[in-house]
């Protein structure tokens, strides 16, 4: 398949120094959405606080999911960022969803103490909201071309070459140190998108270090009709010394999209059915929470196989694992595996005492 190479920005706001990207859009998606599920589950009387206070978790969770995202991000993936100041540089890294989760956890802990009502409902709710925004930034990160799948063959179903891809950085001759939105414009140059005399004026002047770039150099090879079909001689895999030609950008699993489709459409389609069969009889409090992470984890668990490993955790010729032969995201997701275990095992209070 051909990358679609849409524009990160989905358009931007001539009058003020920001840009709407489909990143930050799909995250409005995913609260927009689960706002509409906790309104609902409290007029059922699932969600234990009334409708109209219903909208208010979304304002912890927003809370949650960004200060977590990004001390998550910043603890398991780039330690540079518990710098104060590269920390609020939000251009630079990202979020993680496991650090999310665990602000969302301290988000419903505040939200519940406020009503003073027990947790676990409240956990229940966000677990049946939460997979409609995770589909929507799994999206947002196919478009932004990050967090793409490991090298495959051609012939794998949905495999292609990302231009944002080291090696087509390279042959694009994409200077490293520049700011994000640069790039983003080069690669729609390349990809034909847009034209040359369109972003040239758009284009910074200087690197992060404050060197000037040679932008007229840069694009004479932005043309990615080339760069996908360019090759190179690598030793063959037989090991008989022989030199065979190998593509020099390669292609990959669309990893965004597998993580999309099974975390947040396939895990919400259970979800759905199991609230459905329930709904007149619901599982005890803390249950579909409980689901919600055992699916959440196997998905990931598996999809790690074929998604690629952070930059920083191939240095020096690592496979990309950091305990006992797993990535970063599969320790944390037996992380998950822990807590819905912990969940199940809660102590729960007789009807008796509830009723007190």
């Amino acid at each position: 398949m051909d990358f679609p190479a849409w524009d990160p920005v989905l358009f931007d706001i001539p009058w003020l120094p920001i840009d709407v990207r489909w990143y930050g859009l799909m995250y409005v998606v995913g609260f927009v959405c689960a706002q509409w599920v906790f309104v609902r589950l409290a007029r059922r009387g699932f969600f234990p606080v009334a409708p109209e206070a219903a909208p208010d978790l979304i304002f912890y969770c927003i809370f949650g999911v960004m200060l977590g995202g990004r001390i998550g991000y910043a603890l398991f993936y780039d330690q540079s960022l518990l710098n104060p100041v590269r920390f609020v540089q939000v251009w630079t890294g990202g979020l993680a969803f496991h650090g999310g989760l665990a602000g969302v956890c301290v988000a419903i802990w505040l939200f519940c103490r406020k009503h003073e009502i027990g947790w676990a409902r409240v956990a229940d709710s966000a677990a049946l909201a939460v997979c409609p925004g995770i589909l929507a930034v799994r999206i947002a990160n196919f478009i932004n071309g990050e967090l793409y799948g490991r090298e495959t063959s051609p012939d794998t179903f949905g495999a292609m070459q990302f231009p944002t891809d080291p090696a087509a950085l390279r042959l694009m001759h994409i200077p490293g140190g520049i700011a994000m939105r640069d790039r983003e414009l080069c690669i729609q140059v390349a990809c034909g998108k847009r034209d040359w005399a369109d972003v040239a004026d758009r284009l910074s002047a200087t690197d992060d270090l404050g060197r000037p770039i040679d932008w007229q150099r840069v694009q004479e090879y932005l043309d990615w009709d080339a760069v996908r079909q360019a090759t190179h001689l690598v030793p063959a895999e037989s090991g008989s010394g022989e030199m065979v030609e190998r593509l020099v950008v390669p292609y990959r699993h669309p990893s965004q999209l597998y993580e999309g489709l099974a975390e947040g459409l396939l895990l919400g389609i259970v979800l759905w059915i199991v609230y459905r069969l329930t709904r007149d009889r619901p599982l005890a409090t803390g249950r579909y929470a409980a689901v919600f992470l055992l699916g959440y984890a196997l998905a990931r668990f598996s999809l790690e196989f074929v998604r690629k490993p952070d930059e920083q955790f191939l240095a020096g010729g690592s496979d990309g694992t950091v305990l006992f032969g797993m990535t970063m995201g599969q320790t944390l997701s037996v992380g998950m595996v822990l807590g819905a275990i912990l969940i199940l095992a809660w102590p729960r209070r007789r009807p008796a005492d509830a009723a007190e």
